[in-house]
């Protein structure tokens, strides 16, 4: 590390005892592909124990900066520090880290045992060893009672599973997920989100995933980091980055909210802290009713605005059905002034 960034990596990293409490840390990382730049001067740091989940949309870095921790990838600039390790210029079976693969990449002629088994095999160690270890491995999951089944007789969510116990076997100091339960159905994905944060917690270890899932990255992170068009655009606790958008763009893609400009400024508010009062007026959005969607527990009511585009209210079911709506009825959208957050556009 040269003289200049090591003093940037001081000065981000604060004192030696800071540093010591981090798992990863980014500084000042870039990755271009030719002429076109994929992640752009991103610093972020990762203490030690935190589920950290990349969120996204596509083509907005996440899943480069991932393969760039792992080793994956080359950086074009900077560098990244794995538990207090310059590991810029190391190949990934040096670093620290394990990957999940979105498509789990078992090998389809090795029984489950056997490809939990797989990382030690590579390491030298022994048959009964490595065999223990894997079994250990496969009930933590809880997939010991399949040791012995080829992927191909595994549901998608066991071969999860098994993939997980592969990637966990070689004690990483962190865990790399890429976008793990995109393969999953919305049954099978709920469940998968408790057993990752319960093996997160359990372990002690850092978990990084990258999604594209609002939901997946609230449900799981203890560290949000949104990113757009190669940098981050905001990093922080779930609920913190849910109800303090610092953006138009993250309050619009994090969704549940409403993008609103009054006068010089613009505002986000949730749509659940909104009402609906019928008939026009100068308070709040005016407009018809534009959609109507029964959620179960709430009812989603979109309203026409000419300067706003469609504004939404997330109403309870009982409340909405006491006085329900209809499309093309004209009704004003208001909410309090305390529900109301500034964002720059």
């Amino acid at each position: 590390m040269s003289a200049a960034r090591l003093l940037r990596a001081q000065t981000i990293a604060g004192p030696a005892i800071v540093t010591l409490l981090l798992d990863v840390e980014l500084i000042s990382v870039t990755k271009r592909y030719g002429a076109t730049t994929a992640v752009e001067d991103i610093s972020l740091r990762i203490t030690k124990g935190t589920y950290c989940c990349l969120l996204g949309p596509s083509g907005c870095g996440k899943t480069s900066t991932l393969r760039m921790i792992a080793g994956h990838e080359d950086i074009s600039e900077g560098d990244i520090i794995i538990a207090g390790q310059n590991v810029s210029g190391l190949p990934p079976v040096k670093r620290g880290t394990a990957m999940m693969f979105q498509n789990y990449a078992l090998f389809p002629h090795l029984n489950c045992l056997d490809n939990v088994a797989f990382g030690l095999k590579m390491r030298g160690v022994a048959k009964t060893e490595r065999r223990a270890e894997a079994a250990k491995l496969l009930d933590m999951v809880q997939m010991g009672k399949y040791a012995h089944r080829l992927p191909a007789q595994l549901s998608g969510g066991q071969q999860q599973r098994v993939a997980l116990a592969r990637a966990l076997i070689t004690r990483p100091k962190v865990l790399l997920l890429d976008e793990p339960l995109s393969a999953l159905d919305p049954f099978l994905r709920g469940a998968m989100r408790e057993e990752l944060k319960r093996l997160q917690r359990e372990l002690g270890i850092s978990f990084i995933h990258v999604t594209h899932s609002q939901e997946e990255a609230l449900a799981l992170a203890d560290l949000v980091v949104i990113m757009d068009h190669g940098v981050i655009v905001q990093a922080g606790a779930p609920r913190d980055v849910f109800n303090a958008p610092a953006t138009a763009f993250i309050a619009r893609f994090m969704g549940g909210h409403n993008v609103i400009a009054q006068g010089n400024t613009t505002v986000a508010v949730r749509a659940d802290r909104c009402r609906i009062i019928p008939g026009l007026g100068t308070e709040g959005v005016s407009g018809p009713v534009s959609s109507i969607e029964y959620l179960g527990a709430q009812v989603k009511v979109g309203i026409a605005s000419s300067g706003d585009g469609e504004v939404v209210a997330l109403v309870p079911d009982d409340q909405y059905f006491a006085s329900p709506l209809e499309t093309g009825m004209n009704v004003r959208l208001v909410w309090d002034a305390s529900d109301a957050h500034p964002v720059s556009v």
